[in-house]
């Protein structure tokens, strides 16, 4: 007869539970090879519970095995009355152990804790007070206030747990600091059902249990524990990846498959959208782009280049040599020109620019989808519309050919949401900061767009206070509070190049547009150029500045839809404020001065009131009109959640109706794109190396400027390998700095220039001759270079005549060198 393994004493007067058996706690210990610490671990764990029985009640303990290869099923304590064993056929981890350990219990309270009892489990008191309290969790934390640790972990796990932390926090359940510590306290029937609804195998299950009761709005509390950390822990250094794998999957789950569609069909509009370029951009261009591919290629060349060389990527005389060029007052999107640098050097600034724009375009998209189905409506097909309107309305798909800066607005969607927190009062300080470091980086993708989407919230926010008085008192004070908390962060990370910016070499301190560069009001009724049934590029171009300032266009039959929505939804206080915003933006972007449609009656506009101030001085007021996009796209999705829920047939066909013929007329077609211009062999065979030397450039005649900047492309395709005077940038000009387009024109440029474009050459003599070699030594010149272009044979007797000698036709330009002796 085999002798029992010996067991703690159980009182007489109490039964051992049976399986299934309802009582008031159930203790599960999850366990894996445990066989050194399981014995001491039910040891203490009964003892304490047979001690406390008045204040615990009834109670059971489950030891879960997950397929342990070691003794741990035959360790003795498990011989005790009311301690069962359940196991695993194999191992798969402490999540199945869990889900397979709760599903045993019948306890009206179940604890979980770790077999190595880091928290001891005399803590189970302070959590079993938080439950009686009204939470369906109190769960052991090493991270609020009162928290003790003895024994600490290795720094390192430490620091990647804290870190962990932060992202569970900020990812899958806002609020709780410490979602790893295995020491859990719930209410019974919550657990087995969350547990039962899990399907991780891991060390996530503690992630996603609670996360199920966050979702489900049940209170969850954070209890200060002691903690000592345990030799022999089975959490390993490819643990930790684990856990974040298990964090993306949650994050999956969580999606419906719209939710996964959206990113694939945006993406794949996106790339229709830029279907021209996208398949070849080194061999094509986009014709409405005028010189803004080249000066856009040249940003990310330099700045991976800088980055390479380890230079300073907020300056370069690559251009505009010998003076150089600000980078950070020129909008070369750091914030991306940086992280695409890798592909740049590998692949080149045409492809890497191509595809920033591509991924850009569709990340908006997909940030305002889910800004609009977090925050405005459920229904994904009329949040998908509304994305759609706000990022591929006229004036977006307009600057799409030339300004990713004003297409690539993905952190707009996320500080609007952000701002929004704030205004609830919740954990002000936190979003306070993660707001900072979105506005920090928001500089570096582009300060102009910031500052209109700053606007647009300023004119949504004045607007729902006066609608929504009694809300707006209650958010102001933690939203002021937590944009104080924002500017504190944010200021540190961007005042040294904010101070380069408005301070440091070739800065300026406004660019000029002109007296008036506002919009017509005829152009929010017109339709843009690239609109697929109805464009017009006559009447778009009458009505802009050029193909890629067409800023409204929203054509007549999709203002005549939102003036509909605004009336049969006047009721509520979002439509009435997106109403106000929408209306304020369009007349601030008619500029100073509103002129009258076909009259010549001038009215002075509000914008007159605000186009000194620093900042706005320097806005294209047109482009005002571009917050109108995603305030409309809100408005058409709140129509079309209403128009598919409404059971009424006739109301669902006619609603759908108006809305496809509001959207039908201005459906972008693909942007133009051309065959783009050849580079001379002289620069794509390295001809041009035996011309110029060390510290001198490359002159090609006349300079690149902003009418014509291929010469950008040649030195970009060149590998930046010379230095180009003259360019296409922003940088000032005359003893106030004034911000001009191009670098600060010379006798000899101008001259040439005026050449090309109008097939004259000046009488040249001994003056000319005299300036021409001033301003070839200012440029350090090597050599001069006249390509194929309109007038070049002008352009060649010119040049000959400055420099007295003839030029030598070579590798398909013609070239003067310089050097003496030549």
């Amino acid at each position: 007869m085999t002798t029992p393994p010996e067991t703690p004493e159980t009182p007489e007067t109490t039964q051992p539970p049976r399986a299934g058996e309802t009582v008031d706690l159930s203790v599960v210990i999850p366990a894996y090879n445990e066989e050194e610490r399981l014995g001491p671990t039910l040891a203490a764990v009964t003892r304490y519970l047979t001690d406390n029985e008045s204040r615990f009640g009834s109670w059971e303990v489950i030891v879960s095995d997950d397929g342990s290869t070691d003794g741990t099923r035959e360790v003795a304590a498990l011989g005790h009355p009311r301690v069962r064993l359940v196991a695993a056929d194999r191992n798969r981890g402490k999540g199945n152990a869990l889900r397979l350990g709760v599903a045993a219990t019948g306890g009206s309270r179940v604890l979980v804790t770790d077999a190595d009892l880091a928290a001891p489990i005399e803590e189970l008191e302070r959590l079993d007070k938080a439950l009686s309290e009204g939470s369906a969790a109190a769960i052991g934390s090493r991270a609020v206030p009162g928290a003790e640790i003895a024994d600490h972990q290795h720094r390192l796990r430490e620091l990647l747990g804290r870190a962990g932390n932060l992202l569970i926090r900020a990812t899958a359940v806002p609020g709780v600091r410490d979602t790893q510590c295995g020491f859990k306290l719930f209410d019974g029937d919550l657990a087995r059902a969350a547990f039962a609804d899990s399907r991780l195998d891991g060390w996530g299950i503690d992630i996603e249990v609670l996360q199920h009761l966050h979702r489900d709005g049940h209170p969850i509390t954070e209890v200060p524990v002691r903690w000592s950390h345990q030799p022999g822990s089975k959490v390993g250094p490819l643990d930790y990846p684990k856990v974040l794998a298990d964090l993306a999957r949650l994050r999956l789950r969580r999606l419906r498959p719209a939710d996964l569609l959206v990113p694939v069909l945006f993406l794949l509009m996106s790339v229709t959208l830029y279907s021209g370029r996208f398949f070849d951009p080194d061999h094509r261009y986009l014709t409405d782009s005028l010189q803004d591919q080249n000066q856009w290629e040249w940003f990310f060349a330099v700045t991976a280049d800088n980055l390479a060389h380890l230079r300073n990527p907020l300056f370069s005389d690559f251009q505009n040599f010998p003076d150089g060029v600000n980078l950070m007052a020129n909008t070369v999107m750091l914030g991306l020109s940086v992280p695409f640098a890798p592909l740049t050097l590998a692949a080149g600034p045409a492809v890497s620019l191509s595809v920033c724009m591509a991924l850009g375009l569709a990340a908006t998209a997909v940030a305002w989808y889910w800004l609009i189905v977090k925050r405005v409506v459920r229904h994904r097909g009329a949040a998908f519309a509304g994305a759609a309107l706000a990022a591929f309305a006229p004036p977006m798909v307009s600057h799409a050919n030339a300004h990713p800066n004003f297409v690539i607005l993905f952190m707009i969607p996320l500080i609007i949401d952000r701002a929004l927190r704030l205004a609830t009062g919740e954990r002000v300080r936190r979003d306070g900061i993660v707001l900072g470091l979105m506005a920090a980086y928001q500089v570096f993708l582009g300060e102009e767009p910031f500052l209109l989407a700053a606007l647009g919230m300023t004119l949504f926010a004045v607007a729902y206070a006066a609608v929504r008085p009694q809300v707006a008192k209650e958010a102001w004070r933690p939203l002021a509070r937590g944009l104080l908390i924002a500017g504190a962060v944010c200021l540190p990370l961007v005042v040294l190049p904010l101070y380069w910016q408005f301070t440091g070499p070739q800065s300026y301190h406004s660019v000029l547009h002109g007296d008036n560069a506002g919009n017509s009001p005829l152009s929010l009724l017109a339709f843009a150029e690239r609109s697929m049934l109805f464009g017009d590029a006559g009447r778009a171009n009458e009505l802009s500045l050029n193909p890629t300032e067409q800023n409204a266009f929203y054509g007549w039959p999709l203002v005549l839809l939102a003036f509909g929505i605004v009336v049969r939804m006047w009721e509520r206080p979002l439509v009435r404020a997106l109403a106000v915003t929408s209306v304020a933006a369009a007349v601030l972007s008619m500029g100073p001065k509103i002129r009258v449609p076909l009259t010549e009656t001038v009215y002075p506009g509000p914008w007159a009131l605000v186009r000194k101030f620093p900042l706005f001085e320097s806005v294209i007021e047109g482009r005002v009109a571009m917050i109108c996009a995603p305030a409309l796209g809100i408005l058409l999705a709140l129509a079309l959640e209403r128009v598919l829920a409404t059971r009424r047939i006739g109301a669902q066909y006619f609603g759908l109706l108006a809305v496809a013929l509001a959207l039908l007329p201005i459906v972008p077609a693909p942007l133009r794109s051309q065959p783009r211009e050849a580079v001379p062999e002289f620069i794509s065979s390295g001809m041009w190396k035996s011309y110029v030397g060390r510290g001198e450039s490359l002159v090609p005649l006349p300079l690149p400027d902003p009418g014509y900047a291929e010469a950008l492309h040649w030195q970009t395709s060149a590998g930046l390998g010379f230095k180009l005077p003259g360019g296409y940038f922003n940088g000032p000009y005359g003893a106030d700095r004034t911000g001009i387009y191009g670098a600060v024109p010379r006798y000899t440029s101008d001259m040439l220039r005026d050449v090309r474009y109008s097939g004259k050459v000046p009488v040249i003599g001994k003056n000319w001759r005299a300036q021409a070699q001033q301003d070839f030594a200012y440029w350090k010149a090597g050599a001069l270079v006249v390509a194929p272009q309109p007038n070049d044979e002008k352009l060649r007797q010119a040049v000959e005549a400055l420099t007295g000698k003839p030029g030598k036709w070579t590798g398909g330009v013609w070239v003067w060198d310089l050097h003496e002796g030549s």
